[in-house]
């Protein structure tokens, strides 16, 4: 492994341009991400892509998900979420960069799709299979440990990675980079259910690359392929934050408790369209998933319409230009603490209705219904389309999330 001592200076390093270099500080390492919008059909089917991962969510924080979902199990006809940020990753000794997406809400991280990788001496197996169901999509390979490179200069020396030999839904990427809580990699390893695989945060902190074990996330909203994204390993990066970070502790109900979850309340203007409860904050969900009262509620609040699911429409909720104009704030309360979806904020990027199917004279709510009542435990989905705005921390240790405003809380860039 490298020397912790090697880290005590900050140095940039180029990973694949000069604008986006990997940084390295004093016990952390920051990332650059790439922004992808999938545009070529799939985003059509967006709401029913996304439902089927909280689904799956909810269904593996309960413990019931069983193995019986492998090849062949339900999975909507568009493949690939609509908007993902990926990240270059190494394995054993091969210089090949490989596009994972990043998923707080899984934590297997695995290679194989797209672009094949082949084990080499660096690397060891005891053949034992694992299987991950994504809702939006499948995986199942093989174990191996290994290095694991972010970039071309930092190495996990003994990794555990999967191999992936089956994979549908994962279309234009070529594996999943998962920094969720490491329970979640129970009852993935298919003959021996009880043991997890560490994650690749909780490996840099082992071996003392990083002084935390913590990521901080940073996405920059935009509707285009340009936008950045940043993922630091062992303290957020100040330099993406306006003002202070405030961390909450993960909530203790069940199934949220189980991922990054959080107690939140909502209210639309003055009305509280959903009150206290449990949910989860996902990178890996690109809309903002409501408890079907509170979905409800906002509905009735905004005067949106429901559109047709698809392919014969968007399946999302959508206003006039006039009824935007009259939109108000959407507040998140967190402890005391509220974090501001401004009226921009709510609706899907105008330039890309017609990727969702949408129409050019709508304006579409970012926002879909659980199907389940608040009080089920997992009452609310924040998803890209929330943690595009504010700068967000999930931290292993002390098992807690963090949120900040960034310079896009208030932008208008929707």
């Amino acid at each position: 492994m490298h020397s912790r001592s090697v880290f005590l200076a900050t140095v940039l390093l180029a990973l694949t341009s000069p604008t986006k270099p990997i940084e390295i500080r004093a016990n952390s390492v920051t990332l650059p991400l790439a922004k992808k919008l999938h545009t070529s059909g799939g985003a059509q089917y967006l709401v029913d892509q996304d439902r089927a991962r909280v689904r799956t969510l909810i269904k593996r924080g309960l413990n019931i998900a069983s193995q019986q979902n492998r090849r062949g199990g339900a999975v909507p006809l568009g493949e690939s979420q609509a908007v993902v940020y990926i990240a270059q990753v190494n394995f054993g000794s091969s210089t090949t960069e490989y596009n994972l997406i990043v998923d707080t809400g899984s934590s297997n991280t695995w290679v194989g799709a797209g672009q094949p990788w082949t084990p080499d001496s660096s690397t060891t197996s005891d053949n034992e299979a694992v299987s991950v169901s994504y809702g939006s999509g499948q995986m199942e390979g093989t174990l191996y440990t290994g290095p694991v490179s972010l970039g071309s200069c930092i190495t996990v020396e003994e990794q555990g990675f999967v191999l992936a030999e089956f994979v549908q839904g994962f279309q234009g990427y070529n594996g999943v980079l998962g920094i969720g809580p490491e329970n979640l990699t129970l009852g993935t390893i298919l003959e021996n259910p009880t043991r997890t695989i560490p994650t690749i945060t909780q490996n840099l902190y082992q071996f003392g690359v990083i002084g935390q074990a913590l990521v901080g996330l940073f996405f920059e909203p935009s509707s285009t392929n340009t936008a950045e994204g940043e993922l630091s390993f062992g303290a957020p990066n100040p330099a993406r934050y306006i003002g202070e970070l405030t961390y909450y502790p993960v909530t203790g109900t069940s199934p949220a408790s189980r991922y990054w979850g959080i107690n939140q309340s909502i209210t639309y203007g003055s009305t509280v369209i959903l009150s206290y409860t449990a949910g989860i904050v996902d990178t890996g969900t690109t809309l903002i998933h409501l408890a079907s009262n509170a979905f409800l509620e906002y509905q009735a609040a905004t005067g949106a319409q429901q559109d047709l699911p698809a392919p014969a429409g968007t399946g999302l909720l959508y206003l006039t230009t006039e009824q935007y104009s009259q939109l108000q704030n959407l507040d998140f309360h967190i402890s005391g603490d509220t974090y501001t979806l401004i009226p921009n904020a709510q609706i899907w990027p105008r330039a890309l209705n017609a990727a969702i199917g949408g129409t050019s004279d709508r304006v579409y709510l970012i926002f879909s219904n659980l199907d389940t009542p608040s009080g089920e435990g997992l009452d609310f989905v924040n998803g890209m389309c929330f943690l595009e705005r504010y700068y967000s921390v999930y931290d292993s240790d002390q098992n807690r999330v963090g949120f900040a405003s960034t310079e896009y809380s208030s932008s208008i860039v929707n």
